[in-house]
């Protein structure tokens, strides 16, 4: 697992006892995974009583670097023997490395369900709505008399993507009719094979 200067730095930073006490280390790696999995985290999760000690500053780059590890850990599925190997660089201890540990292995499969809804797939397109718009001036009063379509294209899962709407004049709309026809084309053919 391969982490960047500045995670290895806020990481570094948590395992120092003198920074970061095992009741205070414990209460950041609660936080991080709290901030990464609940839908609704409390935007004061750093600000517990026994973390007023630890400047706002070195606290933030911490918890930083810990969800970035976490994340991390997540996207790798990453095993325990990689993640103490991950973490002894870091410097921590065997403690630290137990607790992290642990609450991994205790929010794995949350962790897995949320990455895996951020991936990479294609939009599905559900619906296309078109509407013929004719203009008729320009914002320089030139007369123009061109029509163009404004083409919506509905997704199916519109709360985290909004729909594709563009403008096409009608030559590049038939173009695109023309592309879309050669691909189910290609797609009936592939199927038959």
């Amino acid at each position: 697992m391969e982490l960047s200067e500045y995670v290895q730095r806020g990481c570094q930073m948590l395992a120092d006892p003198g920074c970061f006490d095992l009741a205070a280390f414990a209460l950041v790696l609660r936080a991080a995974f709290r901030s990464l999995l609940e839908a609704r985290a409390d935007e004061a999760v750093l600000d517990h009583p026994d973390l007023k000690h630890i400047d706002p500053l070195v606290l933030k780059h911490s918890h930083a670097a810990l969800a970035t590890c976490i994340l991390e850990a997540g996207k790798q599925k990453a095993d325990k023997s990689t993640l103490s190997a991950c973490l002894e660089d870091c410097k921590f201890d065997r403690e630290r490395i137990e607790l992290f540990c642990t609450e991994y292995q205790k929010n794995k499969n949350s962790l897995e369900i949320l990455l895996g809804s951020i991936g990479r797939c294609p939009l599905l397109i559900s619906d296309v709505s078109w509407r013929l718009e004719y203009q008729i001036k320009t914002n320089q009063l030139h007369k123009l008399y061109r029509p163009s379509y404004l083409v919506t294209l509905n997704v199916e899962d519109s709360r985290s993507h909004p729909d594709i709407s563009f403008n096409c004049t009608m030559e590049q709309l038939q173009d695109l009719v023309g592309k879309l026809k050669d691909a189910a084309k290609s797609l009936e053919r592939a199927t038959q094979m």
